[in-house]
């Protein structure tokens, strides 16, 4: 089947097989290896990005489900050079140790910021819980989410995944 998908901002075309997995179709023709495949069940949230703007676990989607959508992976949230501010926020915080379930993290962690911009520790806690790290004790990441909310500005969109620009007067 032929398939048009916007990844990162960059329209691909291609033939795909039916059953392609939307992991495989972004790590092979796409060449996004920061989406990993962590469990190919759906359980570790490893490989989730964002399809159309919210969370998806992209080992559960099927490439010719995405055709005429817009995919976004951790590859594709720095803009001018500067991190996300979620990618920031794991930095600063030390949120990860082996790295491998980091992008699924992050991704997850924009979704969440986007329903939820000042998350409490629960709350943090119950949005990733789709999401395993088998490194940490997640503290470092919920302290990581913590602080990007800090950073935001409300939501996490598109349009809201830019640092809070601070007026005259701290407005």
């Amino acid at each position: 089947m032929r398939i048009t998908v916007t990844v990162d901002g960059s329209k691909y075309t291609d033939d795909v097989e039916p059953r392609m997995l939307l992991v495989h179709y972004l790590r092979e023709r796409a060449g996004k290896v920061g989406t990993v495949v962590g469990c190919d069940t759906s359980n570790c949230g490893a490989c989730t990005v964002h399809l159309d703007g919210h969370s998806v676990k992209s080992c559960s989607v099927l490439a010719v489900q995405a055709d005429g959508c817009e995919v976004t992976t951790v590859e594709g949230l720095a803009r001018d050079g500067r991190l996300h501010p979620v990618q920031q926020a794991f930095h600063d915080n030390h949120a990860l140790q082996c790295g491998f379930c980091t992008p699924g993290m992050i991704m997850q962690s924009i979704d969440l910021l986007a329903d939820n911009p000042d998350p409490d520790e629960q709350a943090i806690r119950e949005g990733l819980e789709g999401n395993l790290c088998r490194c940490t004790g997640y503290q470092n990441i919920v302290r990581a989410v913590r602080d990007a909310a800090d950073h935001m500005s409300p939501g996490a969109g598109p349009e809201a995944e830019q640092i809070k620009h601070v007026g005259v007067g701290g407005e």
